[in-house]
């Protein structure tokens, strides 16, 4: 029997802590900060990248792409505001 106490509950905070200890190769947060940009299809893109904190290293490619993807739109949409602007056409 070991006289170390259990650690956190899946889901509790410091989980993925103590999954990290307990063992190195588990996914576990980078704690980058992620600053809001102002931009609310820019940050949906970057919050999407917490997605990648919960999963092994094969998982984050979709995840990768996904957010390059989203971030290729955002920029394409710089180059036609009025395609990306909502208007009132009516007079």
């Amino acid at each position: 029997m070991s006289d170390t106490p259990p650690g956190p509950a899946a889901g509790e905070p410091g989980a993925a802590q103590a999954t990290a200890a307990e063992d190195p190769a588990a996914p576990a947060p980078l704690g980058v900060p992620r600053t809001p940009t102002g931009d609310a299809r820019v940050d949906t893109a970057l919050e999407r990248l917490t997605d990648a904190d919960h999963l092994a290293a094969d998982g984050h490619v979709e995840v990768y792409e996904d957010v390059h993807r989203a971030l290729r739109e955002a920029l394409t949409a710089l180059d036609n505001p009025i395609a990306s602007t909502p208007h009132d056409n009516r007079s």
